[in-house]
């Protein structure tokens, strides 16, 4: 592209001289010869009028006379004057020559000629001004299509090594512009693409980083049931534990489901009316042989009957990842206490250990950020997921740690003023 662009400019300017130079060329020989001849009649009739006052003075008239008349000896004159013989003043040009003849009064004539090669010569000149200045038209046509080309040539190379990058999964950009409105759109273009393509990438290594979490404490429960499945031979426990398989695996459906989602877009939903003392149940049912292993109790309390608004599968998720937490990084019992606030039902998860450090007490929710050494994933897909139902996930108390899930709350069915007490 560069070697063209130099070609065509310089194809240009070359037409341009060979038009207009050619034309100059014509009207400046022409001008230099209507010139020369203008000079030989206007040296003749000046002469010729000298002649005629020293005629008519009856002063002599010799080539002596007349030779110090004649300008700068570039010219040959001869006059000839009735009943004399012609005078001649300055050397006789060879070759072709430029004559004017010019009249007197006393009737002599005036013939002034001059070499036309001192045209020639004034013609050469002026041809080789003309010459030098095409040149330097050309050497500056070259210098300024040059530059032109690297101009134009260097940001398409470097929109090139951009698109390069992200066709090779470097999704950086590079907010470079170049002065040109053409290529600065471009430019604009690619990097609004690689900032697509980096936030896809993003949401892509987040939902594999939040799949893998969500879904290890489920699977490993479901391993559980099947295991029981496996080493009893009583029908009735191997359908019970059958049946909470299936329902495990129906949340798992809903676990998968809800991360698509919402790493497609965090702000759909699919919020719905529900009991939260059912989903608060299923997880009690859900994490008390592991907490029974453990050595620890979960338990629940609080006002009944709540419905609140949101997407039940979300909720529970949010209760696992909290329960969880309590089960990795606290100590004692777990409890689970409901309450309201305003229009807004509220979850509480505590447990009797240590608390959260002062340090991480502000970040305790961003990603990568733990206290021990576990993925950070599981708060802050919490409070992802409490978010996209329109509720908010928060930590009320650090030492002992209260996390507080806050959910749009809908009229109580019936009256549900009693406190109930804990349950182990």
């Amino acid at each position: 592209m560069r070697r063209r662009l130099i070609q065509s400019t310089l194809a240009v300017v070359l037409v341009v001289i060979a038009v207009f130079g050619v034309s100059l060329v014509i009207v400046e020989t022409r001008t230099i010869s209507n010139s020369a001849q203008e000079r030989v009649e206007s040296e003749a009739v000046r002469l010729a009028s000298i002649v005629d006052s020293r005629l008519f003075g009856a002063q002599q008239v010799d080539a002596e006379v007349l030779r110090e008349q004649v300008t700068q000896d570039r010219y040959y004159a001869v006059i000839r004057i009735p009943g004399e013989s012609p005078i001649q003043v300055g050397d006789k040009p060879d070759g072709d020559v430029i004559t004017a003849t010019a009249p007197g009064e006393e009737g002599e004539t005036v013939t002034v000629s001059e070499p036309r090669s001192s045209v020639t010569r004034e013609v050469g000149r002026t041809l080789l001004i003309i010459a030098l200045v095409a040149l330097l038209a050309v050497v500056a046509a070259v210098l300024l299509a040059v530059r032109q080309a690297n101009r134009l040539a260097s940001p398409l190379t470097d929109l090139a090594e951009t698109a390069e990058r992200l066709g090779s999964g470097d999704p950086r950009p590079r907010h470079k512009r170049y002065g040109v409105p053409e290529l600065d759109r471009v430019a604009d273009v690619l990097d609004g693409s690689a900032e697509r393509i980096a936030r896809m990438l993003t949401a892509e290594r987040r939902l594999a980083a939040d799949a893998s979490h969500q879904l290890r404490t489920p699977l490993t429960a479901l391993s559980m049931r099947l295991e029981e499945i496996t080493l009893t031979d009583d029908p009735d426990t191997v359908k019970e534990e059958a049946t909470i398989a299936l329902t495990q695996v129906e949340r798992l459906t809903d676990v998968v489901e809800r991360l698509l989602t919402n790493s497609r877009d965090p702000r759909t939903g699919s919020a719905v009316s529900f009991d939260l003392d059912e989903v608060i149940q299923q997880q009690l049912a859900e994490w008390r042989p592991a907490y029974r292993s453990a050595g620890r109790a979960i338990v629940s309390s609080g006002k009944r009957h709540l419905r609140a608004v949101g997407t039940p599968g979300a909720v529970a998720q949010v209760l696992a990842a909290l329960i969880e937490n309590s089960l990795m990084h606290g100590g004692g019992t777990v409890a689970l206490r409901t309450r309201v606030t305003g229009n807004q039902a509220v979850i509480e998860v505590t447990d009797e250990g240590s608390g959260v450090p002062a340090d991480l007490g502000a970040r305790i929710f961003e990603r990568a950020i733990s206290g021990r050494n576990s993925t950070g994933i599981g708060l802050a897909v919490a409070r992802d997921l409490a978010e996209a139902d329109g509720g908010r996930l928060e930590m009320l108390q650090t030492k002992p740690p209260v996390f507080g899930l806050f959910l749009s709350r809908t009229p109580l069915h019936k009256p549900a003023d009693d406190e109930e007490p804990m349950v182990r």
